[in-house]
């Protein structure tokens, strides 16, 4: 039985209680039958120690388990200690076996298409769960740099009466009668909450209805976005960008640093200036008319080799994109109008971040939609805070699965999130 007054301890733990009597509480991770004894290793939240019994135990691997014991050190079990005159009891029914080996120390052989079906187990494996660990540091790192700026954290509606960008990448709902939309981006409302806090971010869900069967696109990702008010343009924005990515890998190096030892990930280095080209510039580097509006991947990629080769910087900013490309919130660069007050961020020759300068003026916007043929109508709620007075201001979203699979070098933007939706995926 239980000693319920034994306190529990993680498999992290362990060593610090040489010679204490303990319980651990985790999942029969492996185990190892000898002729005279045999070990287990069981897994928590915090890795895995050693358990070692007499007898072998009636329980399949993944089985949750109470295990009370003795500590003993021992240098060569996993974190240099285990519990011996151990007593194992099964905290649910025998569990079914996993789709791979989840004991095995490698990153498990299977295609990416089953370890998604099987998501709810496989993302046990510390392989696959280390860009999760990744991710959730980054937001906190996002989050704790912002504060830090100032910044206050909102919250805003994922479902919305029109859509922010455009109609056509928008998931159409019934919202008891009328015509919804889920959000694109929290674009709208953090404009509008500029005028209440000044600068504010958001960590949270968007979507897109992208037909896009990429390994770089996802119809829900999570994003990272922030607006602040009382800026001269675009590179104000730039600036605080740069603080939340600092604030970041900060973040990563200190609470998943063994999640980024365990796939082998590199983190970037933050410039003190990340290195910018107006993208009339770039596309004269690359070779390409004056009139396009827009970067290929593989212009951005090489974009980026070319921010490594001559400023030894893995980010490079993109300014000036047009305003044909831009969203009719754009500011418009008072110098050049055709182009923008505007940027992308591209990591590792991807682009991670946009963002800019948006317009400030009641009339300006009027004005903006009347030049592309858009109703005001659809939008009066939204320019109802700019009748009321609001600042320059600008900011920038960021895709936090792209982040991840770029910090951890995944092909695929799917291995960096636990249940990804895209064009053929609702389950699991």
């Amino acid at each position: 039985m239980i000693q319920q007054t034994t306190t529990r301890v993680l498999a992290s733990e362990v060593a610090e209680h040489a010679g204490g009597f303990v319980r651990l509480n985790g999942w029969l991770h492996r185990q190892r039958v000898l002729k005279h004894v045999t070990f287990l290793i069981v897994r928590d939240r915090s890795g895995t120690a050693q358990v070692v019994l007499k007898e072998p135990v009636a329980l399949p691997e993944e089985t949750p388990v109470a295990v009370t014991g003795t500590v003993s050190a021992n240098p060569q079990a996993p974190g240099g200690a285990e519990l011996v005159d151990a007593e194992v009891t099964a905290l649910s029914g025998p569990a079914e076996a996993p789709p791979f080996e989840l004991w095995r120390p490698t990153a498990p052989e299977a295609g990416l298409a089953t370890i998604l079906d099987n998501a709810p187990v496989a993302l046990r494996h510390p392989h696959l769960r280390a860009p999760l660990e990744i991710s959730a540091a980054s937001a906190a790192g996002f989050r704790a740099a912002l504060d830090g700026l100032g910044f206050t954290e909102v919250h805003t509606p994922k479902v919305t009466a029109s859509a922010t960008e455009s109609g056509a990448n928008v998931f159409g709902l019934d919202w008891f009668g009328k015509r919804a939309f889920l959000a694109q981006s929290p674009q709208f409302y953090k404009q509008a909450m500029v005028g209440v806090f000044e600068r504010v971010y958001e960590v949270g869900p968007v979507f897109r209805a992208e037909p896009s069967d990429t390994a770089r696109h996802l119809a829900q990702y999570t994003s990272l976005d922030a607006e602040l008010g009382f800026v001269a343009d675009h590179r104000d924005v730039m600036a605080v960008l740069r603080e939340a990515l600092v604030g970041m890998v900060a973040s990563v190096r200190e609470r998943a640093g063994e999640a980024v030892r365990r796939v082998g990930a590199r983190l970037p280095e933050v410039p003190a200036e990340i290195p910018s080209v107006h993208f009339a510039e770039a596309l004269e580097m690359l070779g390409r008319p004056a009139t396009e509006i827009d970067l290929a991947p593989a212009d951005e990629r090489e974009l980026g080799a070319w921010a490594l080769r001559e400023h030894g910087s893995e980010f490079l900013f993109v300014t000036g994109y047009p305003m044909a490309k831009r969203p009719f919130y754009t500011h418009p660069d008072p110098a050049r109008p055709a182009h923008s007050n505007s940027f992308d961020l591209l990591f590792r020759g991807l682009e991670l971040v946009t963002g800019g300068q948006r317009l400030h003026r009641y009339e300006e916007y009027l004005a903006a939609l009347a030049a592309r043929g858009e109703p005001v109508e659809p939008y009066a709620g939204y320019l109802r805070a700019f009748a009321h007075g609001m600042p320059p201001h600008g900011g920038f979203a960021l895709g936090l699965e792209r982040w991840t699979a770029r910090v951890v070098g995944a092909e695929n933007v799917r291995s960096a999130v636990a249940f990804p939706r895209d064009l053929h995926r609702l389950t699991p």
